[in-house]
């Protein structure tokens, strides 16, 4: 299906979403628009939070007038594929054009907390669509097992390079870093618990 069709679709889905309760989000993937319920806990904002601050922080030096935010959507309408990441590294100017969703291209990192619900989301589908977008970087975080993983050098639709972390390691992450001894995992005790 041609992804003018598929993108049509999808934008029926966010309206029919928009009068569900709860939060949705819609994607395109593979198989094309998919519409999935969200409800990430708290700890998954947090840990979005301060990746963001963190190279928000760097990115002043590495990358003028760049910024880490959370979740637009990303599209490569060649490829067929519409994505919303946890978080993105892009232009800020990219945030101030007439449209939805910002071009693939514009795209420097994407950045993935891991769902207690849908794990394949980002270790297979995700995994699979932001090299073929030609995303340099991508980071996957786990709060399920408190696992880091960061991909790079993408090439023929994958990524050549994948470097494993645990919470508490400062991980480098293309020309930045980002320390993880602040982040929290799903359900564990002691960490700081819900009040």
């Amino acid at each position: 299906m041609e992804y003018a069709k598929m993108r049509a679709i999808a934008e029926e889905l966010i309206a029919y979403a928009e009068r569900l309760e709860g939060s949705w989000s819609v994607e395109i993937g593979a198989a094309g628009p998919v519409l999935a319920m969200t409800r990430p806990p708290k700890r998954h904002a947090g840990t979005v939070w301060r990746i963001g601050k963190q190279l928000d922080a760097q990115l002043a030096t590495t990358h003028s007038g760049y910024g880490c935010v959370p979740g637009p959507e990303i599209e490569h309408p060649a490829l067929g594929r519409m994505r919303r990441p946890d978080a993105v590294v892009l232009p800020e100017e990219a945030l101030d054009e007439e449209g939805l969703a910002v071009d693939a291209s514009q795209v420097l990192a994407a950045i993935e907390i891991v769902s207690p619900s849908n794990p394949d989301n980002d270790y297979r589908d995700k995994l699979a669509d932001y090299p073929a977008m030609g995303i340099e970087h991508y980071l996957i975080v786990d709060p399920r097992t408190g696992t880091i993983e960061v991909h790079s050098d993408p090439a023929n639709g994958r990524y050549l390079s994948k470097e494993p972390y645990i919470y508490g390691d400062t991980v480098p992450f293309g020309p930045w870093t980002v320390e993880t001894s602040g982040f929290r995992r799903y359900g564990k005790a002691g960490d700081r618990e819900k009040r």
